[in-house]
């Protein structure tokens, strides 16, 4: 059994998406567009505008797959009551991490030494998606 996080963007996906390949090194491992659906919902079921919109979307980071889309493409973005949790390799690597995802987002708690491990932090991205980086021990 495998958990997968699902995020909705709000019409922000592609953006997300090259955000997380730049920052993470996130690999695109399935993109379907609306207007790529083989069984094209019923009229007025999907908004207008949405044709080149992601979706559905499969991103590998690492050994996880994280899954994304535009959803309905409408209102505004909120992610709270969670938070993603990537491990680095090593320091360096967290240290990576935590400044590309911290790029155009908010430092929650700056990238440190911690009790339980060598580095940690916490940072919501631009998107609004919050992280917590460490490294694997």
């Amino acid at each position: 059994m495998a958990i997968q996080p699902y995020l909705f963007f709000s019409g922000h996906c592609e953006e997300a998406i090259e955000f997380y390949k730049k920052a993470l090194g996130a690999e695109v491992t399935m993109l379907m567009r609306f207007k790529d659906n083989p069984d094209p919902p019923p009229p007025g079921q999907i908004p207008e505008g949405l044709d080149d919109k992601v979706m559905h979307g499969s991103l590998r980071i690492g050994d996880a797959e994280l899954m994304v889309s535009d959803g309905m493409g409408t209102g505004k973005t909120a992610f709270s009551g969670f938070s993603i949790s990537v491990t680095g390799r090593n320091e360096a690597e967290v240290d990576r991490f935590f400044n590309a995802l911290a790029e155009g987002g908010k430092v929650e708690m700056p990238v440190g030494k911690t009790f339980w491990a060598q580095r940690f932090g916490m940072v919501q991205d631009q998107f609004g998606v919050s992280w917590m980086v460490t490294t694997a021990s």
